[in-house]
């Protein structure tokens, strides 16, 4: 029989594992404790596929490669000679409960990495220890609601603003032009208007997201009806995440943390979907002991890249509507009316969550906003009778024709085409960079002809022979004007963040450089030898485009299933157009995403809910 170390090797050189998972797996057990060897590359692998955890009661020889390769998946059952887990892990000395500090930790029938049971306990911890009300005068506040929300019957954005200013913690989530930064804008001046000294900072896991809440907040601004004093006191630039904790260069410490908290009373994260479990828990360290927190974000999109489904996991516990004490409460507030749930059960979390039920954005005549339904409630039927009832802003190309790509590459270059203009008539580097976020390509895979790096280097070819852009022969085509650039890798020193978008011009001495916009609105020019990892960004994968919206969306699938296809990331590429939709995919591989549902394994709800007892349905 096989060795269980040799199918692991086997296993990684088929791509089906990393390197590291094998590594890892190796350096916590020897060939005489082989079902050990198999759970410490599983529980890395999974979590390299985003997941927090390896609950032991799914863990099974057909769970293996998801079921995909039966064969190897027996060889090394059978080499792990068919474990019982729940008896076997406990007596590892690799695997604890988490009171000392091991490799891995089992808890509740899930085994962990340690670093990611300290996370989720922490992340627990905050939110079950921070959901009790936090008591404003409730005429005065009343009164604030009123003035900036009006009194409504039936208005959410007013609830949510409620929700958020009577607790330390809350959570608003909401569908595209649901109005969750418009919420914000006027719970930020009725907090300001009922306070006197308030330290507000407003933050998004990536710098286009900053910039976007930065706009966002500063258009909304002007609609307010606050005073010269009031306006001064209102926040007016986001940061990202990393740099409102001041990650430190080449390491995962950040200069704010628990002995050394930030400088805040109140903190709004927008798109907090894509804000990962171990970045959560550095946030919530850094936080002093009485700041409030707001968390904006879709609870449907697609969950952070790293591990962690931080957002969702939250939000499956409004499942249980509010309590009737909280339900009398936000009625008082808001003059809303709101019915309550008795349900000595549920978790007190309830309560510091809204969810946004109307968009301001898509109306009944909008094919993005009924298309966007319909893939979100995992509607196929639903989702034909959008693309047939002949909706001017959504339109659909197969793939089974060869002329169907190059059609997606020409409307590419039509595409790009006003940016590249805009930068050889001599516009401003902001405006040329404005001029390019208008219009993306979005692909659900990075290799092959179908994915980023294919179609990256076809547009490039297409814009060449137009005539958009020349490529320079000394640098082997890869720099030229006009380059659009995404940062691939965080660069504190530089002030440069993972998800950054620039473009290359030439400065006003003629050298080339990539210029950045900076959420305060100013830009940077940076050499392209001093940029850290970097690609082309004409084509940037659906979970690259999360926190920014373009005015037309092209989106392309592969010709063939892949299980990275969900129903999550087709709702959140169609969820960054804001007036056009173009989708290029063939009917049965779109259907087939749609209907299949992210599913990223964590203990977070169970923690969230084990104390009372209740489960979301």
């Amino acid at each position: 029989m096989a060795e269980i170390a040799e199918l692991l090797l086997a296993a990684s050189q088929q791509k089906l594992l990393r390197a590291l998972d094998v590594q890892f797996a190796r350096m916590i057990a020897s060939e005489a404790h082989p079902a050990l060897m198999l759970a410490a590359a599983w529980v890395s692998a999974e979590a390299g596929e985003g997941h927090v955890c390896l609950p032991l009661t799914t863990f099974t020889e057909q769970s293996l490669f998801g079921g995909r390769h039966p064969e190897l998946a027996r060889l090394m059952w059978q080499a792990a000679d068919d474990p019982d887990w729940l008896t076997l892990l406990p007596n590892e000395a690799a695997v604890g409960d988490g009171s000392t500090a091991t490799p891995l930790v089992l808890h509740q029938q899930r085994l962990y990495l340690h670093r990611m049971w300290l996370s989720e306990g922490q992340v627990a911890r905050f939110i079950l220890g921070q959901a009790e009300a936090h008591r404003l005068d409730e005429r005065a506040l009343r009164a604030a609601l009123d003035r900036h929300f009006g009194q409504k019957a039936d208005d959410w954005q007013k609830i949510a603003a409620a929700v958020a200013l009577t607790r330390q913690i809350s959570v608003i989530s909401g569908g595209p032009g649901t109005g969750k930064t418009t919420t914000v804008a006027k719970l930020l001046a009725t907090l300001i208007s009922l306070t006197d000294s308030l330290r507000i900072r407003l933050a998004a896991p990536t710098g286009k997201a900053a910039a976007r809440l930065t706009a966002s907040l500063g258009a909304a601004l002007q609609g307010l009806e606050i005073d010269d004093a009031e306006k001064q006191r209102f926040p007016t630039e986001a940061t990202t995440l990393h740099r409102l904790l001041g990650a430190v260069p080449g390491s995962q410490r950040m200069r704010y943390h628990a002995g050394n908290p930030l400088h805040l009373d109140l903190l709004v994260v927008d798109e907090a979907s894509m804000v990962d479990l171990p970045m959560m828990a550095n946030l919530i360290a850094a936080l002093p002991q009485q700041a409030k927190v707001i968390f904006l974000g879709d609870r449907d999109q697609l969950a952070s890249v790293e591990a962690g489904a931080v957002l969702g996991d939250i939000c499956r516990c409004a499942e249980a509507g509010y309590s009737s004490e909280r339900a009398a409460e936000l009625t008082r507030l808001t003059g809303c009316t709101l019915a309550g749930e008795e349900s000595p059960h549920a978790p007190a979390v309830r309560d510091s969550i809204c969810l946004l039920r109307k968009s301001y954005r898509f109306d009944a005549s909008s094919g993005i906003g009924q298309l966007a339904l319909a893939v979100n409630g995992g509607d196929t039927r639903r989702m034909e009778k959008v693309f047939a009832a002949g909706y001017s802003d959504i339109e659909r190309f197969p793939l089974s024709r060869g002329e169907e790509y190059q059609h997606l590459l020409n409307a590419c270059v039509e595409g790009y085409r006003p940016y590249l203009r805009s930068l050889s008539q001599g516009h401003s580097p902001l405006e040329v960079i404005n001029e390019f976020g208008h219009f993306q390509l979005l692909c659900a895979l990075r290799e092959g002809p179908f994915g980023v790096t294919g179609l990256n280097e076809r547009i490039e070819t297409s814009l060449q022979l137009k005539g958009l852009i020349r490529r320079a022969p000394g640098s082997g085509g890869k720099w030229y004007v006009g380059r659009p650039v995404m940062i691939a890798r965080n660069d504190s020193a530089l002030g440069l963040f993972n998800g950054d978008i620039g473009i290359a011009m030439n400065d006003d001495e003629g050298a080339l450089k990539v210029f950045f916009p900076l959420p305060d609105g100013s830009i940077k020019a940076v050499q392209p030898s001093r940029l850290p990892p970097h690609e082309t960004a004409f084509a940037m994968t659906v979970h690259k485009s999360q926190g920014s919206e373009f005015n037309h969306t092209l989106l392309i699938l592969p010709s063939q299933f892949t299980p990275v296809l969900t129903r999550e990331l087709i709702y959140t590429a169609i969820t960054r157009a804001r007036q056009k939709l173009s989708l290029y995919a063939d009917s049965g591989v779109l259907n087939s995403a749609v209907r299949m549902q992210t599913q990223r394994r964590s203990g977070l709800v169970d923690r969230l809910t084990e104390q009372a007892g209740w489960r979301p349905g």
